[in-house]
């Protein structure tokens, strides 16, 4: 509870195993930077009992709220045109707006993220957020390395941080109109700031459930947000998801010590160590952010060594890259390593091929094509995930 007596909370999800060593980290971060809030867990049940059974070690230690979940994912009948077969998981982002409807305001962070300063403060301006918006943070769309998939207009002149210096960038973010150009629109998925309720989420299962547009988004719950809350949500400052990348490719407006919460996007820091010579990452720039990471991971190792707690050590050590840099030859551990991005290779130049953001024109709800609700079917990549809970609320084995 705040000191104005609303009720907050921080929320996560976490879809498989490999993300396990995010979470953790994650959470000890909170409690390290003096947060005030829980962070309620969304797990999918699928996930592998050792990493459930994590969890439920350091719920109390922690300040977590564990809430099992199913996976929310579309009908066979829509044809998903996703970058990375990672993705496939992330519609089920959408199930933090499911409930939680005794908070006020609740604070979306991904499983790939570290809080390096008291994140609280996030919530100081939330009462002047209409109930039905968002606030979240631009996507970066420089493309610097030309990715196959981007769509062309993807470039630094159409980045909102581009016009961006240092201190404004902190305080006075690029706000979009209707005007704006189109990528002004994208947000970043990966921190969002919402209030709940049970009206928002029955109009946002109304778009899942009707919307022709979810066979062209790239990154689903992240596409699905910028539509469904198209001029219906307000930039924050770049340090409340920092993306690491940031630091090189925007590095005008970047302060290592003004960040707040670092968003480890692209390839994950627990895969792999730090190089002896201090290189990390899918293109050998994120050393500094990553030994950050890994401090922290030490800590928290420290801590529960201290203490006794040799049955989650253990676990999460099978989740990380070991001291003497052996990775984990888990297929869901590689696939976000440093190879991460070879995923471009394995399309088509014709499946790679994107939509410009040009094209989203917001939540116009059209109907798909009429064979009954399209959440009674068996959903796309349903196989080797056990039950999933599609949008309509009913259940698929």
């Amino acid at each position: 509870m705040s000191s104005t007596g609303k009720k907050y909370a921080y929320t996560t999800l976490i879809t498989r195993a490999s993300y396990l060593g995010g979470v953790i980290i994650l959470a000890h971060t909170l409690k390290k930077q003096g947060s005030r809030y829980p962070l309620i867990v969304y797990y999918t049940t699928n996930m592998r009992t050792e990493a459930i059974k994590a969890l439920e070690l350091e719920a109390p230690k922690l300040n977590l709220i564990l809430r099992p979940c199913e996976l929310l994912l579309p009908a066979a009948n829509i044809k998903v045109t996703l970058i990375a077969e990672r993705f496939g998981d992330t519609w089920t982002k959408l199930r933090v707006f499911e409930d939680l409807y005794s908070y006020d305001a609740v604070c979306y962070l991904d499983a790939d993220m570290a809080i390096f300063r008291n994140m609280d403060e996030v919530f100081c301006d939330v009462d002047s957020l209409p109930s039905d918006h968002i606030a979240a943070n631009h996507a970066c769309v420089c493309n610097l390395d030309n990715d196959p998939w981007a769509p062309e207009d993807w470039n630094v002149e159409n980045c909102a941080y581009s016009p961006l210096s240092h201190p404004g960038a902190l305080t006075k973010p690029t706000q979009q109109t209707p005007e704006s150009r189109g990528t002004y629109h994208l947000l970043n998925s990966g921190m969002f700031l919402y209030h709940p309720s049970k009206e928002l989420w029955e109009r946002m299962l109304h778009f899942f459930n009707t919307s022709d547009k979810l066979s062209t988004y790239k990154f689903p719950d992240q596409d699905f947000l910028a539509d469904f809350f198209k001029n219906k949500w307000r930039a924050l400052g770049y340090q409340y998801n920092a993306l690491k990348t940031m630091r090189y490719i925007h590095a005008n407006i970047w302060r290592d010590d003004e960040v707040v919460c670092l968003h480890y996007i692209v390839d994950k820091p627990w895969v792999t160590r730090v190089s002896a010579d201090g290189t990390a990452g899918f293109k050998g720039k994120d050393g500094e952010t990553h030994t950050w990471w890994w401090n922290n991971y030490a800590q928290w190792q420290r801590e529960r060594e201290s203490s006794g707690d040799q049955e989650i050590v253990k676990i999460m050590k099978q989740h990380v890259a070991q001291e003497d840099g052996s990775q984990n030859d888990d297929p869901d551990m590689r696939a976000i390593g440093t190879g991460v991005q070879a995923f471009a290779n394995n399309k088509s130049d014709e499946e790679d091929k994107a939509p410009s953001s040009n094209d989203a024109k917001g939540s116009d709800n059209k109907s798909m094509p009429s064979n009954g609700n399209p959440f009674e079917k068996k959903a796309l990549g349903e196989r080797g995930h056990g039950p999933v809970s599609h949008g309509s609320g009913k259940m698929v084995l």
